[in-house]
């Protein structure tokens, strides 16, 4: 229920945004830098915040962790609310409110995503890790449809559209904040039903230092990279994946696409902006759904799975490419939905390559350096996304990065460290060697 509340207001967000600050034709560069800073003040916290989270999380109950940080995402929800209702929602706002929930969320998701690998069997985590995928590509495929539809009930309300009894709602300025509204209901709700679930945290006895005092958060942080640092495989993994989310910062150019280029083709079918972004999105949300369900039925690769992430981003390299040529609305889904069906295998083999490769003690702050590293390009790819798009077509961005990720990622299919990702006792042998020579 969070999942997809929190996927409506992203998708009121940007309704509000297009059509709402900057609607007109001539406001495409103020609308692409809009873009791009929302978008920044949410991914730096995300990134450079991810190992004091991981750190934290490592230290403390999750459970408790989850729960709060969803009571806070919510207080942040009825936040946005109450500045859409009296009209003082701006992009400085928005940047805050960004800032924000991209602070607790990556609290809630460092105790969320280690917790859940201490639920489930070593032998069912690709079948558990393509459910989760699931549950994010199944709010992909509902919330536009229904973001949509509360974004137009007040004006339909006020046109007399809608039933009497909901004639209320035509005194409310902005649909967008019923959506944004449900989505803290959600929250609360998702804050409630950890409490009555046993969900256990690791007993870490390593808190102590060789002199007897106990280890700060930087020591654990420290830990933590080291860890990642002696493993070049890793390295190389992580490698890819900043390449990945870097040609993903395109994403916020897709409302520009959907404006321009697609334009002309879904006002021939008589669409208007709102259902020709919700038919990307859900296109792109049902691809996920597919690929989510395809995963978890099949389990995954049982070794090489890095093969598992590499094929797969090798197409969705392909499909970013066409979605830059096309001018056709309904063959722009089409694309979307292939290259989102390659998210759930590429995240659910990576996942899973390293939910077995790590002890499950460290978890908290392995994986938070490692999205540290991953997505450090993440921000920077926003920056240069609303730069570039001020200048030149955003299709043709879209198939220069995409060039890019396709090369990159045939390369690495040949890659011997890539190769060995999983062979843990050549990696611990290596990483022994490089623990050895760094004290020296």
């Amino acid at each position: 229920m969070s999942v997809i509340g929190s996927a409506l207001t992203g998708f009121a967000i940007t309704i509000w945004l297009t059509t709402g600050l900057y609607p007109e034709p001539s406001q495409r560069g103020e609308l692409a830098w809009a873009l791009s800073a929302f978008n920044l003040a949410y991914a730096i916290p995300v990134v450079f915040g991810a190992p004091i989270a991981g750190a934290f999380v490592d230290r403390h109950d999750r459970k408790r962790t989850m729960v709060l940080m969803d009571l806070l995402n919510g207080c942040v929800s009825f936040l946005t609310v109450a500045l859409i209702a009296v009209h003082q929602l701006t992009v400085p706002w928005l940047m805050v409110i960004a800032v924000l929930s991209s602070i607790f969320g990556s609290f809630h998701n460092a105790a969320f995503d280690t917790a859940y690998a201490m639920l489930v069997p070593e032998s069912k985590l690709p079948r558990a890790n393509g459910m989760m995928q699931t549950i994010w590509a199944l709010s992909g495929v509902l919330a536009p449809s229904v973001a949509a539809m509360l974004i137009s009930l007040p004006m339909l309300a006020r046109n007399g559209q809608l039933p009497s009894f909901v004639s209320f709602l035509g005194q409310i300025n902005d649909g967008a904040l019923l959506a944004i509204g449900i989505d803290g209901v959600t929250f609360l709700f998702a804050a409630l039903v950890p409490l009555f679930l046993f969900i256990p945290s690791p007993v870490r006895n390593d808190m102590k230092t060789e002199s007897g005092e106990t280890k700060s958060i930087w020591v654990d942080i420290k830990e933590g990279i080291l860890y990642i640092w002696h493993r070049r495989s890793f390295l190389w993994l992580l490698g890819t994946f900043t390449v990945v989310n870097f040609v993903g910062g395109v994403q916020i150019l897709v409302p520009l696409i959907v404006k321009f280029q697609l334009a002309a083709d879904w006002i021939v079918h008589g669409l208007q902006i709102e259902t020709a972004m919700a038919l990307i999105t859900t296109a792109a949300s049902i691809g996920g759904l597919l690929g989510g369900v395809f995963i978890t039925a099949w389990g995954g690769l049982k070794r090489l799975r890095v093969y598992g992430v590499l094929a797969p981003m090798i197409i969705e390299g392909l499909m970013t490419m066409l979605f830059g040529f096309s001018n056709l609305i309904y063959v722009s889904c089409l694309i979307t939905g292939i290259g989102a069906a390659m998210g759930p295998l590429i995240n659910s083999h990576s996942q899973t390559i390293w939910q077995t490769q790590t002890p499950r003690e460290l978890q908290g702050r392995v994986f938070s350096v490692r999205r540290l590293i991953a997505q450090f390009s993440w921000p920077a790819s926003s920056i240069l996304m609303g730069l570039l798009a001020s200048r030149f077509e955003p299709g043709y961005i879209l198939v220069a990065l995409g060039s890019i990720l396709v090369v990159w990622c045939t390369i690495g299919l040949f890659n011997p460290y890539l190769r060995k990702v999983e062979d843990r006792e050549w990696i611990e042998a290596k990483a022994a060697e490089r623990t050895a020579a760094s004290v020296q």
